[in-house]
């Protein structure tokens, strides 16, 4: 039991450190366009995740359409009806622990949601609101 407690432990302070310096790189590029920037808001990612828009399938999706609104729970994906484990890190510690799978995944659901790719400060306001769920 000590080694599932200390094996969790060591799982969120990896996906914690990896998701802190990845949201300090966003700020940073955001800090080149507004050097007033400050930090990223929950507000604003709660926004962007649950907004409606004209999908690239030409279909009205937003990012709970594939995600739902608790994401701690595992959902279908809109299009292919896959099975999409839970995006809060707390529930599926396998979330937010590489870099290149969180610029993969933000591009590809900004393209598909969007039909571009986010903004710096579009994909530090959604990954600060998804990870304000964890609280």
């Amino acid at each position: 039991m000590k080694l599932l407690i200390l094996l969790g432990l060591i799982l969120n302070l990896t996906y914690a450190s990896v998701v802190d310096g990845y949201l300090d790189n966003l700020k940073q590029e955001v800090q080149k366009t507004d050097p007033n920037f400050k930090e990223f808001d929950i507000k604003r990612g709660e926004e962007i995740f649950t907004s409606k828009h004209m999908g690239k399938r030409g279909k009205e999706i937003s990012c709970t359409s594939c995600h739902g609104i608790d994401l701690t729970k595992s959902t279908k994906n809109f299009f292919t009806g896959k099975i999409i484990e839970p995006l809060s890190p707390k529930a599926n510690p396998k979330r937010f622990t590489k870099v290149k799978n969180i610029k993969k995944w933000l591009r590809r659901n900004f393209n598909d949601v969007y039909n571009r790719e986010g903004t710096a400060l579009e994909k530090g306001d959604v990954i600060t609101y998804i990870l304000s769920k964890d609280k």
